[in-house]
């Protein structure tokens, strides 16, 4: 599968839906190409987007939510397969660009697949780069991120605010197909360089941002990190809580851990608990570590 020439390739990129219309050269990285105009151009294929929209609907038909259910014995509902990424093949992936929408080119052959990328891992860690990107969330997403960050910099409920943005990553992270994606690929990236790295990357560019709003948001409310903490430290602790309450509300929702009534998450109550320890006011600092602020709330200041 090829595309036309470069004006019809691009003309046919600026008509692809979000995000696949955007620039995703700094996303795709595993292309198979010796030069970086090469791996830009052929990173903005539409044929490119082609097999990532098919991944990304067999990832949802397979994973949820609302995922497709083989059971293995007609007699038993419960008997399911748990294919985990074996649905992904590259043969599976080639067949399903057949059910592309338009305007995404709709034939593929695995010879195509494999001239951009080497290898099945190539792929793979470029789909978790991909999801993981804030592209590929909801089109509203970056407005509502920018309006809550607003809120926690001059807003005048810090904490109500930081319960909405709590609500809209979990509620995001629950319902992407993507994000279910990415924890299948955790388990099995053991021993796979490729696909380790891939998964580096992508919490990488993901947790950029919220990196940069943290920052902004100390300084807007004059806070400073304890001693000892990176805000690297703050923004992979509350990945990390975002992705262990995704895992338990994909696998046993409750209102306990998001209430979508109500708007409230657990990840919230744990990022003001978080913001509460490594963070003080810059005007009251007492100058002690996380480990002696813990030590002289437990036995009492010297």
């Amino acid at each position: 599968m090829t595309s036309d020439g470069g004006d019809c390739q691009g003309k046919i990129h600026q008509d692809l839906p979000f995000p696949y219309n955007q620039d995703m050269s700094s996303v795709i990285t595993h292309l198979d190409r010796r030069s970086p105009s090469s791996r830009h151009r052929l990173a903005n294929d539409p044929v490119t987007s082609a097999y990532l929209v098919a991944a990304i609907r067999l990832a949802s038909r397979h994973l949820g939510p609302d995922s497709e259910r083989t059971p293995t014995d007609p007699e038993d509902e419960n008997s399911i397969t748990r294919p985990l990424l074996s649905f992904l093949s590259q043969r599976a992936v080639v067949a399903e660009v057949a059910n592309n929408p338009p305007p995404f080119p709709k034939q593929g052959t695995v010879g195509a697949m494999r001239d951009r990328w080497k290898s099945q891992s190539d792929f793979l860690a470029d789909l978790i780069q991909f999801v993981l990107w804030h592209g590929h969330h909801a089109a509203d997403y970056s407005r509502k991120m920018a309006a809550g960050a607003e809120d926690l910099f001059a807003g005048p409920d810090f904490v109500s605010a930081v319960h909405s943005l709590a609500y809209l990553n979990m509620r995001d992270a629950i319902n992407l197909p993507g994000s279910r994606l990415r924890y299948a690929a955790m388990i099995t990236a053991e021993g796979d360089k490729v696909i380790t790295e891939g998964i580096r990357g992508g919490y990488a560019t993901f947790l950029e941002p919220w990196k940069e709003i943290y920052r902004a948001m100390a300084r807007a409310r004059g806070l400073q990190l304890r001693p000892g903490v990176e805000i690297d430290d703050f923004a992979n602790l509350l990945a990390a809580i975002v992705d262990g309450l995704t895992l338990r509300s994909i696998a046993n929702p409750s209102n306990d851990l998001v209430d979508h009534k109500q708007k409230q998450t657990l990840l919230g109550v744990g990022a003001l608990a978080l913001l509460y320890s490594i963070f003080e006011r810059m005007d009251e600092a007492d100058g002690m570590s996380l480990e002696e602020a813990v030590n002289a709330r437990i036995y009492g200041a010297n």
